[in-house]
């Protein structure tokens, strides 16, 4: 199981941090695209328009995103009360240019949903409701606004107040529904990541443990020689002090010390070789064996069943992930069994299928739609289920990477308990296939 780790608050995560090269240009894009607009309107389609106000808006829209800009570095990332201010601010000024041309009638009302969506895409939740509210604040006195919509001289453009409200349902039901949108999409990337960040950190210690046996005889092999000539030394001296009663006896010790030093060394050098021999490859009954070991003293009954035997059984390469996920695995039913856990071990020509039952409560059916995701624990409602809820996702993370196909059920019939599928085929699990 991945140890808890200290709790990250949604506001000191950094991907709710929202960075300030992303901002300016899309505010540079925001004041373009108005600036743009207002000059068709007004002389292009030639209708009147309060340039002045207009342009006031605009320009306080560029000059505070220049200032921005020249302020703080291209790297810098918000905090979200700084971000909440800026996006506010750019509702504010889009919401005022919109209410001086037309209110709700002006088409381009809907663009009020963007500063929305930014928010709940990279920002805290509760920041992100206050902006909705404020956006829903100022769509309705958008709905309410005196200004005529900019249109043909002479002609007279009436919006019907249910026109109106029907404009304000369609952007209220559209913020809504794409901010939501956005911020499960947001959610579920950055739970991905992280939980991705700590199947990469288990697989590193994993490989860290490995390369200690490579440093181990990398340490016998250089403390060898330089030992060895203490050793001779050693020798010589006690010959040439063996009748001086001062130094014979700490010659002596001295000796004994480098020849013990020199049989730690060599089982140092034999265990890396027995390892690089004798462990690279394991039987299938051997990994089982390895796995299930440190889950047999806790109380619940381990069996081990073997359909096939062990007569041609496939013999694979070590492989870090599969000793992790198995264990973890087994670790998970373990911690929900009642008084067994099962583990059915099946070979033939063309596949290995690992079955791990326990006759606990099974799986909750609304946790089993969602099993394997990041965070979603066996049962989240059970205090035992304290982890992150990462121990299952890891597991189903590394047996797919070595080519298992995984299926998670609960066991059938009358009996309860959850049972989980690990299935490879034989030519990816083997380390030398027949042909």
């Amino acid at each position: 199981m991945i140890e808890r780790q200290q709790w990250i608050g949604p506001d000191d995560h950094t991907s709710r941090r929202l960075r300030m090269q992303t901002l300016v240009r899309l505010r540079w894009l925001a004041v373009g695209g108005q600036l743009l607009t207002v000059l068709i309107v007004a002389f292009w389609l030639k209708f009147p328009l309060p340039l002045i106000e207009s342009f006031v808006l605009i320009g306080t829209l560029a000059v505070a995103n220049l200032f921005m800009a020249l302020r703080y570095p291209p790297t810098y990332r918000l905090e979200p009360p700084a971000a909440f201010a800026l996006l506010s601010l750019d509702l504010l000024q889009l919401s005022a240019l919109l209410f001086i041309t037309g209110g709700l009638a002006n088409p381009f009302s809907v663009l009020v949903s963007v500063p929305v969506i930014i928010s709940f895409a990279s920002q805290p939740i509760r920041y992100s409701l206050a902006l909705i509210g404020l956006a829903m604040v100022c769509i309705s006195v958008l709905a309410f606004s005196p200004f005529e919509l900019p249109w043909y001289p002479g002609n007279d453009m009436t919006v019907h107040t249910v026109m109106l409200f029907g404009t304000w349902c369609a952007i209220a039901s559209t913020m809504a529904f794409a901010a939501f949108y956005a911020y499960r999409v947001s959610s579920e990337a950055a739970q991905l990541a992280d939980a991705l960040a700590a199947t990469e950190l288990v697989m590193q210690r994993e490989q860290h443990l490995t390369q200690l046996d490579g440093l181990a005889a990398a340490a016998a092999h250089e403390l060898g020689t330089p030992l060895a000539t203490i050793s001779v030394v050693a020798k010589e001296m006690e010959r040439a002090l063996i009748h001086d009663d001062r130094f014979h006896e700490d010659v002596l010790l001295l000796r004994s010390q480098s020849d013990r030093c020199r049989d730690i060394l060599r089982r140092l050098t034999t265990l890396s070789a027995e390892d690089e021999a004798h462990m690279r490859q394991l039987p299938l009954s051997s990994l089982i064996e390895e796995v299930m070991a440190p889950h047999r003293e806790f109380g619940i009954k381990m069996e081990l069943v073997e359909r096939s035997g062990r007569d041609g059984e496939p013999i694979g390469n070590r492989n870090p992930g599969i000793l992790y996920g198995l264990g973890n695995l087994i670790e998970n039913a373990v911690d929900y069994a009642r008084e067994k856990v099962t583990v059915t071990v099946e070979h033939n020509r063309d596949k290995v299928l690992i079955v791990i039952e326990d006759d606990g409560a099974g799986y909750a059916p609304e946790i089993l739609a969602r099993i394997g995701e990041p965070y979603v624990t066996k049962r989240q409602s059970d205090e035992r289920a304290g982890g992150l809820g990462l121990g299952l996702f890891i597991a189903k993370t590394l047996l797919e990477r070595s080519g298992a196909r995984l299926t998670f059920g609960n066991r059938p019939g009358m009996e309860a308990g959850a049972r989980v599928a690990i299935e490879w085929p034989r030519a990816v699990m083997e380390a030398h296939p027949a042909k």
